[in-house]
């Protein structure tokens, strides 16, 4: 890029101050691309889908009004979660890994982690007393995306450093979550009926909480794929 700069310059008899903030400019995108590229890799997503790539059609109904808003990204300077609630299939995890690919283009920190993941890297930071350590880089993320609440259910350890966890975050930064389950059956996973209505109540509080229940996404994709 540089040599094919100085060549035009030398060519063309471009200014010094032009060709300088050419330079400059060159420059400031590049570090610009380099930074989006550098926040996508460090968020950990387990895969590539783009906001851009979804059919606002296939989606639920309420996740198709809601798409629009969501795209601003304004929950995440309100500091407001999102959840993502209903049945398999539906693009909830699309939805959550395009909003986050999104805000890592748009300058913010972004980690990605499934529900069962996180839960045994809090329970190995407890056991090697590194748990504080491991909040406060938590803490620093604009954005944490918590995947697959409810396809496993926990013990009592692993449902009280995730409520925890989640408390911390909550009102200072923004978190998604997708779950499988409706609110009333998240005791299945906690086993506690307390804990699981003061999760509820942390979680939900100034949340868009978005009804995901439908038709399969992944199955109208298929076959529209079936069709080309």
């Amino acid at each position: 890029m540089l040599e094919e700069k100085l060549e035009d310059a030398y060519r063309t008899d471009i200014a010094y101050e032009i060709f300088l903030q050419e330079l400059l400019e060159i420059g400031v995108d590049t570090r610009r691309e380099n930074g989006k590229k550098n926040r996508i890799r460090n968020a950990k997503f387990p895969y590539k889908k783009y906001l851009d790539d979804i059919v606002p059609e296939y989606l639920p109904e309420e996740a198709n009004k809601r798409l629009k808003e969501l795209k601003t990204l304004k929950f995440i300077e309100e500091r407001r979660n999102v959840i993502f609630a209903g049945n398999p299939g539906t693009g909830k995890s699309h939805l959550a890994i395009g909003l986050g690919i999104h805000a890592c283009n748009s300058g913010y920190k972004v980690l990605f982690a499934t529900i069962p993941l996180l839960i045994n890297e809090l329970k190995e930071a407890r056991s090697e007393k590194r748990l504080k350590t491991l909040e406060r880089k938590f803490q620093k993320y604009d954005l944490i995306i918590a995947d697959e609440l409810g396809y496993i259910s926990f013990d009592k350890e692993g449902s009280e450093l995730l409520f925890t966890y989640l408390s911390l975050r909550a009102e200072r930064k923004s978190t998604i979550i997708t779950s499988n389950l409706s609110f009333n059956r998240w005791d299945e996973i906690f086993n506690d009926p307390v804990l699981t209505a003061a999760m509820v109540d942390r979680l939900t509080h100034k949340s868009y909480v978005i009804n995901m229940n439908g038709n399969s996404y992944r199955t109208k994709e298929t076959m529209d794929w079936m069709k080309q």
